[in-house]
C-alpha cells in the first residue's frame, strides 16, 4: 500500500505538473496571439514626399488624416514649398534617401516622362500594372472608360511606373486668357479689342486716361506672371504671328515638325511685344515675378491699377470670391487675329504629360498595397471630392432639391460651401496635389449657380469664357501629352527640350526688354539653339511623333 500511495502520489505531482505548464502554454500562445494581433492592428508607417503650399499643414491636414484612418497607416512627411519645388525633388533622388511614395502637384512639378523611363529602367519607380490589376478596381475602370487615360501613363516597355493627374476640365483645355478690366473700358468707352493692333490702343487707353480716376499715372496696363498655369503674356500675343504652345515650341504643318522659335513669324511677334513694353504697356514684372507679386497688383490696396492679366483663370490675379470687389470687373479677351494667325494654346483636358504619383523601390509589399489602394480612393468621386475639395459639410455638401449642376443634363452630386470672408484657408484638403481623377462626369456634376460672378457660379463663369477659345487651336499641333520618346533617346530628348526651352525663353524676355537687339544679335541666338541642339531636339520629336502617328492610324 505504501508503494502504491506513492506511486499515486507521482501520478498527482506529474498531472499537476502538466496542468500548469498546460496552462502556461496556453496563456504563452494567448500573449503571442494578442502580440501578433497588436501589430496587426499597429498603423503602418508610410514616407511620402510632397511639395506643400504655405496655407498647408499636410501633417495635421485633414485628408491626410481620413486616409490614415480609413486604411490604417501612419504618414511620415516629408514635404517642400513650392518654391524650387523641381530642383529639390530632383535632390530627393539623387542623393538616395528617397520616400516610400511621391504624391506632387502636377501644375507645379511632377516627374517627367523621361524621368519615368529612366527611374523606371533603374527599378527605382515600382511598376503598378499588378498592384492595379489586384487592388485597384476604380482605377482599372478609369483606363477602360478612358483611353487616353491608359496610354498617358503606359511607359513604351508596357509598364504604369506612376500615375498622372487627369482632369477633363474644359477651362484647362485652353489655359493662356487674357482678362481685361471691363469696367476701364466701359468708363473710357472702348469696345473689346479684337486684333492686335486693337491691344494697343486699349493699352495706351489705360495707360493715359486714369481709368481708374485718381489722378495719378498709376495704371499698369497689363501683366502677369512666371508661372505654368496660363500666366506668362507671351504665349497669348505670340499666338497672333505664329503657334506657341509654351511647352516644346514646336510647331506641325502636313506631318513636319519644326521649331517655332527659330522662325520668321516668331522674330515679327517678339518685335510686336516688345514695341508694347517700350511704350509702357506691359508691366516688366510679367516677365520676373510670381503670381503672388501678380496678385497683389490686381488687388492693390491703394487703388485698382491692373487694366488687364494673362491667366487660365481671373483668381490668380485678383479676388473673385466672397465680399470680393474687382473680380467681376474681368472679363475673357478671345484670342486676337494677329498678322499670321489667331491661335489659342490647347492642351487636351489640361492633360500635362509625366506623373505625379509614384511608388519607389523603398516600399514594402504592404506599403505598396495600401498606397495603390489610397490612389484607388481618389478615383472614386467621393475621394475625389474630399482630396481636391475639402471635407463634407465644411468645404462641399450634397445638393438640395433644385439645384442645378454645371452641366444640364448631368444630375447634381456636390455643391461647394463658400468659405466666410476673412476666415483662414481650410487645412482640410490637398487641392492640386488631390487632382487624380476628374472626369467630365465628375466635373459637370457640381452645383454652380446661374449668376457667373456669384462665387457659387464661378465655374460656370469660365466655361463661357473657354467657350470663345474654343477651335482656335491650330489643325495640326505637337500632342506632347501622349507621344512617349524612345526610352534610347527620351534623356537626350529632355535635356535637349530643357536647354532650348531656358535659352527661348531667356532670349525672348532679353529681345523684348532690349537686353539683346532683335536686328543685331537675332542671327547669334538662332545660332545659339542650333549650338544647343536644335536640329537633333526636331529630329528626335519627330520619329517620335512619326510613331505616335502610326500607332493612332493602326488603332
Amino acid at each position: 500500500m505504501k508503494g502504491g500511495n506513492a506511486l499515486n502520489k507521482l501520478i498527482r505531482v506529474a498531472c499537476t505538473v502538466l496542468c500548469v505548464c498546460s496552462v502556461l502554454l496556453a496563456l504563452s500562445s494567448c500573449n503571442k496571439a494578442e502580440q501578433h494581433g497588436a501589430e496587426a492592428d499597429k498603423p503602418l508607417r508610410i514616407s511620402i514626399f510632397a511639395q506643400q503650399d504655405a496655407g498647408q499643414n499636410l501633417k495635421t491636414n485633414e485628408f491626410s488624416r481620413l486616409l490614415e484612418q480609413k486604411f490604417n497607416v501612419t504618414f511620415d512627411w516629408q514635404t517642400i514649398p513650392y518654391e524650387g519645388a523641381k530642383e529639390k525633388r530632383q535632390i530627393s533622388l539623387a542623393n538616395g534617401h528617397y520616400p516610400d511614395a511621391y504624391i506632387l502637384t502636377s501644375y507645379i512639378d511632377q516627374f517627367s516622362q523621361a524621368d519615368v523611363i529612366r527611374y523606371g529602367k533603374e527599378g527605382i519607380f515600382y511598376p503598378l500594372n499588378d498592384l492595379i490589376e489586384q487592388y485597384a478596381p476604380h482605377i482599372k475602370a478609369a483606363f477602360e472608360q478612358e483611353p487616353g487615360l491608359r496610354a498617358l501613363n503606359t511607359a513604351p516597355d508596357g509598364n504604369i511606373y506612376g500615375l498622372g493627374a487627369f482632369s477633363d476640365c474644359f477651362h484647362c483645355s485652353y489655359p493662356y486668357k487674357l482678362w481685361m478690366n471691363d469696367k476701364w473700358l466701359k468708363k473710357l468707352g472702348l469696345e473689346m479689342p479684337t486684333t492686335t493692333e486693337q491691344l494697343r490702343e486699349v493699352l495706351q487707353a489705360f495707360k493715359n486716361g486714369d481709368p481708374n480716376g485718381n489722378g495719378l499715372p498709376d495704371e499698369i496696363p497689363l501683366s502677369g506672371s512666371t508661372e505654368e498655369f496660363g500666366v506668362r503674356v507671351l504665349p497669348y500675343l505670340m499666338n497672333g504671328f505664329v503657334y506657341d504652345d509654351d511647352r516644346t515650341y514646336l510647331n506641325v504643318a502636313d506631318g513636319k515638325v519644326s521649331l517655332a522659335a527659330v522662325k520668321p513669324e516668331w522674330r515679327e511677334g517678339l518685335k510686336y511685344v516688345k514695341s508694347l513694353y517700350d511704350q509702357g504697356l506691359i508691366d516688366i514684372g510679367a516677365f520676373t515675378q510670381n503670381s503672388d507679386a501678380f496678385y497683389k497688383l490686381g488687388e492693390n490696396a491703394e487703388a485698382q491699377i491692373l487694366g488687364a492679366g494673362t491667366a487660365m483663370h481671373p483668381a490668380i490675379f485678383v479676388n473673385t470670391g466672397p465680399g470680393n470687389k474687382r473680380g467681376s470687373d474681368y472679363v475673357p479677351v478671345p484670342p486676337l487675329e494677329g498678322p499670321h494667325a489667331s491661335y489659342a494654346v490647347y492642351y487636351p483636358s489640361g492633360i500635362m504629360p509625366g506623373v505625379k504619383f509614384v511608388i519607389t523601390d523603398k516600399a514594402s509589399p504592404e506599403a505598396r498595397i495600401a498606397l495603390i489602394r489610397m490612389a484607388d480612393y481618389l478615383f472614386t468621386p467621393e475621394g475625389q471630392a474630399n482630396a481636391e475639395i475639402g471635407k463634407e459639410g465644411v468645404d462641399w455638401r450634397k445638393p438640395v432639391q433644385g439645384e442645378q449642376a454645371l452641366d444640364p443634363d448631368t444630375p447634381a452630386a456636390f455643391a461647394s460651401i463658400a468659405p466666410k470672408e476673412g476666415d483662414p484657408p481650410h487645412n482640410t484638403r490637398w487641392s492640386g496635389m488631390g487632382h487624380f481623377y476628374m472626369p467630365k462626369s465628375y466635373r459637370n456634376s457640381w452645383v454652380q449657380d446661374m449668376d457667373i460672378y456669384a462665387p457659387g457660379g464661378y465655374e460656370r463663369r469660365l466655361f463661357q469664357a473657354t467657350k470663345l477659345y474654343e477651335g482656335h487651336e491650330p489643325k495640326e499641333y505637337f500632342p506632347m501629352w501622349s507621344v512617349w520618346m524612345d526610352p534610347g533617346s527620351a534623356d537626350e530628348a529632355s535635356l535637349l527640350q530643357s536647354n532650348l526651352k531656358n535659352e527661348i525663353d531667356e532670349s525672348a524676355m532679353e529681345f523684348i526688354t532690349g537686353q539683346i537687339d532683335l536686328d543685331k544679335d537675332w542671327t547669334s541666338y538662332v545660332t545659339r539653339l542650333e549650338s544647343l541642339g536644335s536640329d537633333r531636339y526636331v529630329e528626335i520629336m519627330q520619329q517620335a511623333y512619326n510613331r505616335w502617328l502610326q500607332e493612332k492610324n493602326t488603332k
